[in-house]
């Protein structure tokens, strides 16, 4: 490994090779989503100053936005104390985050022990992914 790239070997990796990932809006502090990386894609989003993620469920590398054009491009990457949670301080481009059309996956809270949804829809999905 290059010297370039020794730094991901101060990141704790789970079983799986990845680590979770919280992007947080850059000017709020908003906590937008969650996901996962892996080496390769926290390499290439430092590299590349935009967010990509492992998509789990794929099976392979997310660039956010590839496909609903809601980029994240990337103020600054840290490291938690522990090593093992990644937080990217980024801008959301399009105000979009979910996937649901909402600015931050975290849109529903616990109230009277019922989850509801305390956010609008910004765009139908059906208009971002067709």
């Amino acid at each position: 490994m290059t010297q370039q790239l020794a730094w991901l070997d101060a990141v704790k990796w789970d079983g799986a090779g990845l680590v979770p990932a919280i992007a947080q809006d850059y000017q709020s502090g908003r906590i937008l989503m969650m996901a996962w990386m892996n080496r390769e894609a926290l390499a290439l989003t430092a590299q590349q100053n935009t967010a990509v993620y492992y998509s789990r469920s794929r099976a392979k590398l997310w660039h956010k936005g590839e496909s609903s054009g809601h980029v994240q491009k990337v103020h600054q990457i840290r490291l938690d104390c522990d090593a093992d949670v990644i937080v990217l301080s980024v801008e959301q481009i399009g105000g979009i985050a979910c996937h649901t059309g909402r600015e931050s996956c975290f849109y529903r809270a616990l109230i009277d022990h019922q989850w509801q949804s305390l956010e609008p829809v910004i765009k139908d999905p059906k208009d971002i992914y067709g």
